[in-house]
Order: C-alpha cells, then structure tokens, then sequence
C-alpha cells in the first residue's frame, strides 16, 4: 500500500509549508498588550510610580533618586576610565624613552666598534669564527631591555607563559548622557514636574491607585494622551488644552506664570528598553532555515521599542 506524506514526515529531501511552519519559518508577529507598556506615570529606570519626578529636555522622567544614582555611577565610570587612559599614555611615553635610549646606545656601540681599529677575532672549538670578535658567554652584549625580555620570555605552548594583547583605551567622553535617550545630560538640566491628582469625587470607586487628571479640562490621563509640561513651574497639561490655551496665550492655566514656547516640553509616553510606545505596537521576528541543518538561522527584526 502507499505510504501517506502525512504519517511519514521528513521523508522528502526538502521542507514542505506544514514544516517550515512547525519549525518557527517566516516573520513572527505579536501584538503587545497593555502590561508590555510603560505607564506615564513610571520611572524610566525603575519603572515603579514616580517618586519626586524629575523630567529631561527630551521628556523621559525619572524618580530624584534613580537619575542621580545614575548620573553619579556614570561620573565614577568617566572618572575610572580617565585614570586608565592615562596610566596608558604614561607607559607609552616610559617605553618610548627606553626605545630612544636603546638606540643611543646602539649607536655609541658603533661609534665605538667603528673608531678603535681591528678587534681581536676569536674561534670557538667547532671552527666557527664570531663576526663582533666575541665567542662564548661573552658573543651576546645584554642589555637591561634584552635581560626583562629574557626574564619574561612568552611561551605560547605553556597556558601560563601565554603572552596576551594589550588593550588600547580610547580617551573616554567626559559628559554624562541620559540612559533612556543617549543624549547628553547635565544635573542643572533636570526640572521638577508635578501631577494633578483627582478629587474624591471624580474618582472612581474601584481604583485604588493615583490617578491624575488634566488641570484645564479635567479629563483623566491616560497612556493614550500625549502630555506637555512647563519646564518653568513643572505643572502637566493633556496636549489639546496645551495646543489650545498655553501655546497662545504663554502662561501657566494652574499657577498663571509666564513662559516661552520652548519651555513646553512633550513628555514621552511608554518606552523603554522592554516595552512598545507610540503606535509601535507590534513585535516581530525573522526566522529562516539554515542551510542542510533544519534548525535556521534567526534573525530578528526591528522590535517596537
């Protein structure tokens, strides 16, 4: 009776569709869902509620205490990686000058070699005649750079003797950056914000969290609203009732301070390292299979970060 494709798998020299598809073959697609997002409300670092938020230029906001950590952890890397490039540079210039003085030495010994006539010529017992007039212990002139060399003579079939590369250290860049959007940042560039929260009232029963509201019109803040802030007094608006009220009329709906349009800084929604933003929604992943060996290559495809 004839066999069915179907109860024989792998029987064929190529993969059929039901393979490649068993086998993970083609683009993977995965819609996030609302725990893969960020809240507004969360630290970029910790990504717990916002403990005396402080905003960036380019909007990413931080709790007080994980930003300056960071930046403090970062000025101790800068600062270690310094130390570093110039123990570097000062051992290049140590053996740049025992290079020079080597070679001084050279010289004088040719000067020298050159400027007092004959030199007796010597015959070791095998007949070998030594062409500097030396033989024996005394053919080898040491010097102090040959002797360390001697002393430390690398071996590369012994693991300990293994001589190793030197590693070049770049001189590092001495400003700090924002760990969210790799800009540089500075301490004096950080501002205060603060949210409204909602009364009791329009508070809904069942949620227990902090929820905010917008101080113009009230409506409560979500992911899904883009949010603007006044890097001057640090109040947060919803993006219509900035785009309505404080792009003309330049001040403050909550405490009615003055301002300049660049101070309104647009707060980024979402976003991290781990989660989607905006309307990037969607994970994808590449897979195609490998050549003779059925398990493939994978090569992933821009996520939505």
């Amino acid at each position: 009776m004839p066999q069915r494709h179907s109860k024989n798998n792998n029987d064929l020299a190529f993969f059929t569709y039901e393979e490649k598809r068993k086998l993970g073959y083609g683009t993977q697609r995965e819609r996030l869902g609302k725990d893969s997002i960020k809240p507004f409300d969360a630290c970029c670092l910790c990504l717990k509620p916002l403990i005396d938020p402080l905003c960036c230029p380019k909007g990413h906001t931080f709790c007080k205490e994980c930003i300056l950590e960071c930046l403090l952890s970062q000025k101790k890397d800068i600062k270690r990686k310094l130390a570093a490039h110039e123990a570097q540079k000062k051992q290049e210039k140590e053996e740049e000058e025992e290079k020079l003085m080597l070679q001084k030495a050279k010289e004088l010994d040719a000067f020298d070699q050159q400027n007092h006539g004959a030199v007796p010529q010597y015959h070791d017992r095998s007949g070998s005649q030594d062409k500097n007039g030396f033989h024996g212990a005394n053919s080898v002139k040491v010097t102090s750079f040959e002797e360390e060399a001697l002393r430390n003579m690398k071996a590369f079939w012994l693991p300990s003797a293994t001589p190793e590369a030197t590693v070049k250290v770049d001189a590092p860049s001495t400003d700090t950056v924002c760990p969210e959007g790799q800009e540089k940042l500075k301490l004096k560039s950080l501002f205060p914000i603060s949210f409204t929260e909602e009364n009791a009232d329009q508070k809904s029963k069942k949620s227990v969290e902090k929820s905010y509201m917008c101080p113009s019109c009230k409506s409560t803040l979500t992911n899904t609203m883009s949010l603007v802030a006044i890097s001057t007094c640090g109040h947060v608006f919803c993006k219509k009732c900035s785009d309505k009220f404080l792009v003309k009329d330049k001040v403050c709906l909550e405490c009615n301070k003055p301002f300049k349009e660049r101070n309104l800084v647009h707060l980024e929604k979402g976003g991290t390292g781990f989660a989607a933003h905006d309307e990037r929604l969607e994970a994808r992943e590449f897979k195609h299979l490998g050549s003779g060996s059925g398990l493939g290559l994978v090569k992933p495809a821009p996520k939505a970060y």
